[in-house]
């Protein structure tokens, strides 16, 4: 599945913001390693080299795409690099002290047996911070996999979108990190974001969630699937004089690994 820096970007200001609150919990001194799990463009790992300037910065992601664009961050910060890998068969360098994911593991089958593993792997006294989107039953997924389902549709379209049981509840997480050892923390928020112009739930959902249908379909069926999709939408989330309210709820934790009693 291919992805577009440049639309994955066109609402920064709203996928950014769930970041500063992760990694805000993040109480780390001076890391020597700090990894990026699915790092995307790169802009947020580069706030990570300029919080630790002393550390080794590391992003990983698994669309070429991403780290092309990702290139010119690692060129304006020194200490900071990136590499393709698949989140599914990476474990923890042995000197690893802090670890972000954020916005990454929703799209790995089985990352909360990962997420065990990843912790037992860590040293006493590391961090792991994730965030995961927690809206795969919220109105915009449900409908798209309504109609991914639905009888002109469901032929190309079977298995292509995960459904509600895509992550965890923060409860689901919290178990796992106290499990582990560590001392953690999990909670959601729910942001209601003000989108405007001409369908912005469906141009929203375009740089993330609907990319496995455009993937998955010629060019002119992606334009029928997402006229049939927009009106559905617009019920949905119907404009107000100030913009359409997009509820986006999202799922945090963060864990410091604890020494061995």
């Amino acid at each position: 599945m291919k992805w577009d820096p440049v639309k994955y970007v066109q609402f920064d200001d709203y996928r950014d913001r769930p970041f500063f609150d992760l990694t805000g919990r993040i109480q780390a001194d001076r890391p020597r390693r700090v990894v990026d799990l699915g790092c995307g463009p790169g802009n947020l790992t580069a706030i990570l080299a300029r919080r630790w300037p002393e550390a080794k910065v590391v992003g990983l992601d698994s669309s070429g795409e991403m780290l092309d664009k990702a290139a010119a961050q690692a060129a304006r910060h020194a200490g900071l690099s990136f590499r393709l890998a698949d989140i599914a068969a990476w474990t923890p360098p042995a000197d690893t002290d802090v670890v972000v994911t954020n916005a990454a593991l929703q799209w790995v089958p089985g990352h909360q047996e990962m997420l065990a593993g990843w912790l037992a792997a860590l040293k006493p006294g590391a961090w792991f911070a994730m965030q995961v989107p927690g809206n795969f039953n919220a109105p915009s997924h449900v409908l798209m996999r309504d109609l991914a389902g639905s009888a002109r549709w469901s032929s190309r379209l079977v298995g292509v979108l995960r459904g509600g049981d895509s992550v965890g509840e923060p409860t689901d997480y919290l178990r796992i990190m106290l499990d582990a050892g560590c001392t953690a923390d999990a909670w959601e928020t729910t942001y209601l974001q003000v989108l405007t112009g001409v369908d912005p739930v469906l141009d929203w959902v375009r740089g993330t969630a609907l990319r496995p249908v455009v993937a998955a379909l010629s060019a002119e069926d992606s334009l029928a699937f997402e006229a049939e999709f927009a009106a559905a939408l617009r019920a949905a989330y119907p404009g107000t004089v100030h913009g359409t309210v997009f509820p986006f709820r999202r799922i945090f934790a963060v864990a410091q690994k604890q020494p061995s009693t």
